[in-house]
């Protein structure tokens, strides 16, 4: 358990300090904004969807360290897929944070399982993929946690 701890915070900062994605893509085509009243977190994340593809997805805002390394990890990992394989990935990382039933393995996303052991941060984790959801189903605008 001491290594996983260490490798979450080891990831945690490095994604904090050095996020990658940050910026809004040349031609976004999609976006939509998240807030987390309790915390002061706010996140805009930009896509570029393209024949039912995430052809490129970013990020822009300012919060907490979870909730920016969780913006980051989630850019990277949604590059590349299909909008249904983002849903999906978008539903079982939820399920991870949240802790509510068996999730599938979800490779480097996994080092924000240790979130769950924290409730109040599960909404910094899950903001800028909630933000990421609504611009993938066109629904722009903005979310928030509460």
């Amino acid at each position: 358990m001491s290594d996983l701890r260490e490798l979450y915070q080891e990831v945690i900062v490095d994604h904090n300090r050095n996020p990658r994605n940050f910026g809004r893509p040349e031609g976004a085509n999609r976006e939509a904004q998240g807030f987390n009243p309790l915390c002061g977190d706010q996140v805009t994340v930009f896509l570029r969807l393209e024949d039912g593809v995430v052809a490129d997805v970013a990020f822009e805002g300012s919060g907490c360290a979870i909730s920016t390394a969780s913006a980051s990890l989630m850019t990277e990992a949604l590059k590349g897929k299909t909008a249904a394989e983002a849903e999906h990935l978008f539903e079982e990382f939820h399920r991870m944070v949240a802790g509510s039933g068996s999730h599938e393995d979800l490779g480097k996303l996994e080092v924000l399982s240790g979130v769950k052991e924290f409730p109040a941060r599960i909404k910094c984790a899950t903001l800028a993929w909630h933000a990421f959801d609504a611009a993938l189903n066109g629904k722009g605008g903005s979310v928030k946690t509460e």
